[in-house]
């Protein structure tokens, strides 16, 4: 296995030095990520490979497309986004975005989620460049898929245009280099309620926005609880779909009757339902409210489709075959996967790290799992080779 890479630079680089080279750009979620695109795109142009800049509507942010082989023939996507979580420096040994050595523990923010697995990924591309791939491989980086997947529905939009129908694409989340099969989907919403201010003293004057979103409040309460009595997938933890309330913000003193009150809402749907339509019920609430004078904003801020993938695609079997590792049936958490599967392309999640180690402070991945990923990748490049 190559362990090895030339940089823009010219220098020699492992996955461990490109990992380091990734950790350094504080590519937060939904900020501008022109530096660590750029510089992808640099070391990709060192061995041969031109990537495409896929810029997304926001103008400060851009996906990040390149195909190793030919791109006329069905191939395989390695997809991650390039965007992380914040961090609180308040809390973390060292810097988040200065990576750490600590025995085979690699410290930094999106170490595990998940800037390892495009460092194992770009630490292959010298193998895969140098080998006579028959089938393509595809690198598809995103951006803002801490934010709900946001970036990576524009790259798949453009797929037509870049290259055949591929024959999959492997999600590199977290997940201990296992292939996992179905997760969850996913929306989020912001429920804005304006009503009218006034002195505390002549509440009947005023609208109270707080109290009329009591009513919205308990609306998805309701409907939580109702969540918990089925339907059933019992690949999931929980069994079942999911919705809560996860911040809530209003009212600017004790004595002013509140005009305005926000409130963040996600659902997380097992396969098979809907997650925007979990969130139904709780809208009509809000509407209703428009009857007593207030008025309502309902916004969507991000949605997904849940993944389901047969255990009998020929993409399972790959993965497991070059793995080793007998394939997991669900997560709970969300990825990019749903949405390349339902733009017809068989998807799964497999990845270096662990998910548990992901958006905590001092996140780490192990050197030995990079070693692991690069080694699934520059295989899986042998079999398109073949």
């Amino acid at each position: 296995m190559s362990q090895t890479a030339v940089g823009r630079t010219g220098e020699f680089m492992n996955a461990t030095e490109i990992l380091e080279k990734l950790v350094s750009f504080d590519s937060v979620v939904g900020r501008p990520n022109g530096a660590i695109v750029s510089w992808i795109c640099d070391y990709l142009a060192a061995h041969g490979i031109q990537a495409q800049v896929i810029a997304g509507p926001e103008g400060d942010r851009s996906n990040l497309f390149a195909t190793i082989g030919p791109a006329d023939v069905g191939g395989y996507i390695l997809s991650g986004h390039m965007d992380v979580v914040p961090a609180d420096l308040s809390e973390w040994t060292s810097s988040p975005f200065s990576l750490r050595r600590e025995g085979d523990k690699l410290f930094g923010r999106g170490t595990t989620d998940m800037k390892g697995y495009l460092a194992a990924a770009l630490a292959a591309v010298p193998e895969l460049a140098g080998a006579k791939l028959r089938r393509p491989i595809h690198l598809a980086f995103s951006y803002d898929e801490e934010a709900g997947c946001r970036g990576v529905p524009h790259l798949i939009a453009r797929l037509p245009a870049l290259c055949a129908p591929p024959q999959g694409a492997i999600i590199g989340e977290p997940s201990n280099m296992r292939a996992v099969l179905a997760h969850k989907g996913k929306a989020a919403v912001r429920v804005t309620i304006r009503g009218r201010a006034g002195h505390s003293s002549r509440p009947d004057l005023g609208l109270n926005a707080i109290h009329a979103m009591a009513d919205v409040l308990n609306a998805a309460i309701g409907e939580a609880t109702r969540l918990t009595q089925g339907p059933f997938d019992t690949a999931f933890e929980p069994a079942y779909s999911s919705l809560q309330a996860g911040v809530i913000s209003g009212g600017k003193a004790i004595n002013i009757v509140p005009d305005l009150c926000m409130l963040e809402l996600e659902a997380r749907a097992i396969s098979g339902v809907d997650p925007s339509a979990l969130l139904w019920p709780i809208r009509e609430t809000a509407e209703g409210l428009r009857a007593a004078g207030f008025a309502v904003e309902w916004d969507e801020m991000s949605a997904y489709p849940a993944l389901a993938l047969s255990a009998q695609s020929p993409l399972v079997h790959l993965v497991a075959d070059l793995t080793g590792e007998t394939p997991l049936g669900a997560v709970s958490y969300g990825t990019e996967a749903g949405l390349y599967q339902a733009a017809g392309i068989d998807a799964l999640i497999c990845g270096p790290g662990d998910i548990s180690r992901a958006h905590k402070p001092d996140e780490f991945i192990l050197e030995s799992e990079l070693v692991a990923c690069q080694r699934f990748i520059e295989t899986l490049g042998a079999r398109c080779a073949a």
